[in-house]
């Protein structure tokens, strides 16, 4: 039943509630206290990546579970390697070494900690709009976080250039140690940055002698219809860090780094305590493994060509993105367009941009899916 107590809650207010109550799910439905059953098109902020109760999931859980439950980076583990390994054949070729963190703030934090390392340059370059995390790196690198950062200082000189602004970057990067861009941005409202883009940050990142770090925490992990998006825009980065649906809910991110960067990795540079533990190998293990023996890369490309033809009704008047990260720019606030579509059982989310409603469903949607979607859009006020 839902929670009615009057007591305070001791949880910080720090996030705004959707005013209902997930209980349980199934696939890409959520059950709620009153009984009420939601179409998810957001996933949890695009960590269920392959929905809920995912029977191979489960299984792996409990397996490991059963069999060892935690143990630290200070012994070598045959699941960690595994997962390593199937992450580095998942990942572009050339980024063939993996570090275990927890989170995709945490991936973000060490790659831009050994890009500095690395060149021994204090200045980093970022996009407008870019989110990359709360933490202290992290957060000096994303967009209007200073009305939040909280830390006297930041730990190196941040600079935000105009995306698609290629003369602005060529500027910005002389003397920076790297360049962090999410290919698709997030909570920008599904901005693909595109090939062009993307080749020329590869270009302009060589030539100024900095590194090229791309954040997929969000876009990575099959949900462009890709591996990851560098991969889908055919341009490889020296750093690639990647988290949210990584294992399918349970937290863990991952730094993935050149084998030229890697050489400069010495014992004792990273440290984790919770990362590369075994019950999230597991579960990484068995996302790649289902996500490429169900061909879930091809369903995502194709139903998101539907979600683009279908979905631009109603309230929508463009959709923006790739595969399974898109955005909805609508006629109305997109937080409206939110509310009205909850009423009709579908859970969608929203962005920075006060017009993009977010759509990030778990991989295994279906055309149903779409439709319903689609429907509940054409009854909405434009």
């Amino acid at each position: 039943m839902a929670v009615t107590t009057t007591a305070k809650s001791p949880l910080l207010p720090v996030y705004a509630q959707t005013p209902v109550e997930p209980l349980r799910g199934d696939g890409v439905w959520l059950e709620t206290a009153e009984g009420r059953r939601l179409l998810d098109f957001y996933g949890g902020h695009a960590v269920a990546l392959l929905g809920y109760r995912h029977p191979r999931l489960l299984a792996a859980l409990a397996n490991q579970a059963e069999a060892l439950f935690f143990q630290s980076n200070s012994v070598p583990l045959a699941v960690r390697e595994r997962a390593a390994v199937a992450l580095a054949r998942f990942a572009p070729e050339g980024l063939g070494n993996v570090f275990f963190v927890n989170s995709g703030a945490e991936a973000n934090e060490n790659a831009l900690r050994l890009a500095v390392r690395a060149t021994g340059r204090s200045k980093i370059v970022a996009l407008e709009g870019a989110f990359h995390g709360r933490t202290a790196a992290a957060a000096a690198v994303t967009w209007g976080s200073d009305k939040w950062y909280g830390f006297a200082s930041k730990p190196f000189d941040a600079v935000f250039v105009p995306r698609g602004d290629r003369d602005a970057l060529a500027a910005a990067l002389d003397g920076a140690a790297a360049l962090i861009v999410e290919p698709v941005q997030g909570m920008a409202g599904a901005v693909d940055l595109g090939g062009e883009y993307l080749e020329a940050a590869r270009e302009l990142t060589a030539a100024a002698g900095a590194l090229l770090v791309f954040d997929e925490v969000q876009c990575g992990m099959g949900r462009t219809g890709w591996p990851f998006a560098a991969q889908m825009h055919g341009v490889t980065p020296d750093l690639l860090t990647t988290a949210k649906g990584l294992a399918g809910g349970f937290p863990a991110g991952a730094l993935l780094v050149s084998d030229a960067l890697a050489g400069v990795v010495r014992l004792g540079d990273l440290g984790t305590t919770f990362g590369g533990g075994p019950m999230a190998c597991a579960l990484i293990e068995t996302v790649i493994e289902t996500i490429e023996e169900a061909s879930l890369l091809q369903r995502v490309r194709a139903l998101s060509l539907d979600l683009r033809e279908r979905c631009a009704v109603g309230p929508v008047v463009g959709v923006q993105g790739a595969g399974f990260l898109l955005g909805l720019r609508t006629t109305r606030p997109a937080k409206e367009i939110a509310s009205e579509l909850l009423l009709r059982d579908i859970v969608v989310g929203s962005s920075a941009d006060p017009h993009v409603v977010r759509l990030l469903p778990p991989l295994v949607l279906q055309p149903a899916h779409v439709d319903a979607l689609a429907a509940a859009l054409a009854e909405i006020r434009a």
